[in-house]
C-alpha cells in the first residue's frame, strides 16, 4: 500500500512537471521562454511571447495538470491506498502537481509560479468535495476583482493567495485542507517575491 502511496505521489509531481510554456513556444516559434518576457516558464509569460490565442492554450493546460491528479489519479489510487482519508489524498496529490509546476525535474527544477496548476487543483477538490465549489468561486472572484481593477496578473495572484486561508476558515473547511491552504498560499508567495519587490518598487509591468 506505501508503495501506492509513493508511486501516486511521483505520478501526480510528473504530470504537474511538464513544462507546457516551455514545449509549446518552443513547438510554435522555435525559442527558449526562459530568455524572453520576464523568463518565467508559465502562462503569463507564455501570453506575452506567444500572444493570447496561443498563450491561453499553455494557461488552460496548466489548469488540466492541477485537475488530473486531484480527480483522475485520486479516483484511480483511493481503493489501493485506503489508510488515508480520500479527502487528503486529493489534496495531498494536488500538492505535488504544483511542487512539478514550480520545480519541474525537465528544468533544471526551475518551472512556472503556481497559480494556473493551483486554480486547476481547486478545480478538482470542488469537483470532488462538498462544499468546496464556494471557495473556488470566492478565490475566482478575488483574483478577476483585482486583476480588472490593477490589469497587473501577479498582484491579482498574490492577494488572492493571501485571501485563501481566511477563505477556507470562512467557509468551515476541515483542518486538513485549512492547513492546505497555507501550503498553496506559501507556494505562490514565495515564487512570487520577485513580483513583490517589483510592485513595491512600482515596476510591475501590466497585461
Amino acid at each position: 500500500m506505501r508503495g501506492f502511496l509513493f508511486f501516486s505521489f511521483l505520478l501526480s509531481y510528473l504530470v504537474g512537471s511538464i513544462p507546457t510554456a516551455y514545449i509549446l513556444v518552443k513547438f510554435f516559434k522555435g525559442i527558449d521562454i526562459r530568455k524572453f518576457g520576464s523568463g518565467n516558464v508559465g502562462a503569463t509569460n507564455a501570453i506575452r511571447v506567444l500572444g493570447k490565442k496561443k498563450g491561453i492554450l499553455v494557461l488552460i493546460i496548466d489548469v488540466v495538470k492541477g485537475v488530473i491528479p486531484v480527480v483522475f489519479l485520486a479516483n484511480f489510487f483511493k481503493s489501493k491506498i485506503t489508510f488515508i482519508p480520500e479527502s487528503l489524498l486529493r489534496v495531498i496529490l494536488g500538492v505535488f502537481a504544483v511542487i512539478g509546476h514550480n520545480w519541474t525535474l525537465f528544468l533544471k527544477f526551475k518551472g512556472g509560479k503556481g497559480v494556473a496548476t493551483t486554480f486547476g487543483v481547486l478545480i478538482g477538490l470542488a469537483v470532488k468535495l462538498e462544499g468546496f465549489v464556494l471557495v473556488l468561486i470566492t478565490c475566482l472572484f478575488t483574483w478577476t476583482f483585482v486583476f480588472i481593477l490593477s490589469r497587473i496578473v501577479s498582484l491579482s495572484s498574490i492577494i488572492t493567495a493571501l485571501f485563501f486561508p481566511l477563505f477556507m476558515i470562512l467557509f468551515r473547511q476541515s483542518k486538513e485542507l485549512i492547513l492546505a491552504s497555507f501550503i498553496f498560499a506559501s507556494f505562490i508567495l514565495l515564487r512570487h517575491l520577485s513580483n513583490i519587490r517589483r510592485l513595491l518598487q512600482k515596476k510591475e509591468p501590466k497585461i
